[in-house]
């Protein structure tokens, strides 16, 4: 296998996690300091990525860059962009970051999103964060545009496609299947509604247990998401119309 970078493609990777709190984003820390005055210093956050080998696919790149930052394989992916505008890296801080790693400026940028409950991910460093994706902080190059570019993406392809059960638990409720939809669509649902609407679904199939509650809460009934069903029933059944 060829190890040598290809110095004007790179492959970035967004993150999206969800937690009680709602959807997070994976960032990691990028920090520069040259000793010199002419020089800014660079201490910001970033969307992981990396430069594709010369003798690797896109989608390995991917891959290989998410594992590295969670040490996980097995999560959905979706590559969704290309970003290659020549003006899009033009900060002083980003053109100096490129150049201190030896490569050009004008660096097109296959982008893809990976989706996962963010309990999934341990974090071993502080350099690797989960940040909530309406408290973002100052981030370097374009990576604001490329999330929001994400998060769009994502948003369209929940209504009719089932990548919603990618942020839960093999196992779930219908009030965390609903929390879900609400932080992916930052709306209220109507609880009596939406379990109407999920039960009616054959893909989701319920089961023989129960999740114990907290305090007074009663016992959740749990449910699965079932491809195979699903699979079967597209063409007949559209994703939860919430």
């Amino acid at each position: 296998m060829d190890f040598r970078k290809i110095s004007n493609i790179s492959v970035e990777c967004v993150v999206f996690g969800l937690d009680q709190n709602g959807i997070n984003i994976l960032l990691s820390k990028r920090s520069l300091k040259m000793y010199d005055d002419k020089y800014p210093v660079i201490d910001d956050w970033v969307l992981t990525g990396d430069h594709v080998l010369k003798s690797e696919r896109l989608d390995k790149s991917a891959e290989r860059i998410f594992y590295g930052l969670t040490g996980l394989k097995d999560a959905y992916k979706k590559q969704f962009r290309t970003f290659g505008n020549p003006e899009r890296i033009k900060n002083e801080k980003d053109v100096l970051w490129l150049k201190s790693r030896g490569v050009y400026p004008r660096v097109m940028s296959v982008a893809y999103y990976f989706l996962l409950p963010a309990f999934r991910v341990k974090l071993c460093n502080e350099n690797t964060r989960w940040f909530s994706l309406d408290n973002l902080p100052k981030l370097g190059f374009d990576h604001s545009e490329i999330i929001s570019k994400a998060f769009n993406d994502l948003q369209n392809r929940v209504v009719v496609e089932p990548l919603i059960f990618e942020f839960l638990d093999d196992k779930f409720t219908l009030n965390e299947l609903q929390i879900a939809y609400q932080y992916v669509f930052d709306v209220e649902i109507d609880n009596r509604n939406f379990r109407k609407k999920a039960i009616n679904k054959t893909y989701i199939v319920p089961l023989d247990e129960k999740r114990l509650g907290h305090g007074s809460k009663k016992p959740a009934n749990l449910y699965m998401f079932s491809k195979d069903i699903y699979e079967k029933t597209r063409d007949k059944s559209q994703i939860i119309n919430i």
